[in-house]
């Protein structure tokens, strides 16, 4: 396999959504949505991508302030490719643009919770999340 790592290498909104599509993110990803898509890309702070020729294979995108918190908002690897090493390689990568003192975060998704534990990451019960449409509730 002669797999390519690229930072912050273009990487298109088509491209993006059928790497979703190809893994199993496209179901907790707002594929269906162009303009979101685009802003996601748009706006990461830190994309690592891996690349077999010319086809996207595997995406880390981050947002990151490169000193204290990285938060690896999406990691995808196509199905196809899966098990090879390819998502350990993109959390390397993500680190290797991080200072020493920047703690990588990110939500497992349900079927890739024991995968994060087996390469070695720390479970943190307190993450907390509000969607959009959810009000504040009062003390």
């Amino acid at each position: 396999m002669n797999l390519q790592i690229r930072v912050n290498a273009p990487i298109s909104a088509d491209q993006f959504i059928a790497l979703l599509q190809a893994s199993t993110l496209a179901e907790r990803r707002p594929v269906h949505d162009r303009a979101c898509i685009e802003g996601m890309l748009r706006h990461a702070d830190l994309t690592i991508s891996a690349w077999l020729g010319e086809r996207l294979v595997g995406i880390a995108r981050s947002v990151t302030d490169f000193h204290y918190a990285c938060y690896l908002s999406d990691l995808a690897v196509d199905r196809e490719v899966q098990r090879q090493g390819i998502g350990r390689a993109l959390i390397e990568a993500t680190r290797e643009q991080l200072g020493p003192q920047a703690k990588l975060i990110l939500l497992a998704a349900p079927a890739a919770d024991a995968y994060y534990e087996r390469i070695g990451m720390t479970r943190n019960p307190r993450a907390w999340m509000l969607s959009r449409e959810q009000p504040l509730a009062e003390d």
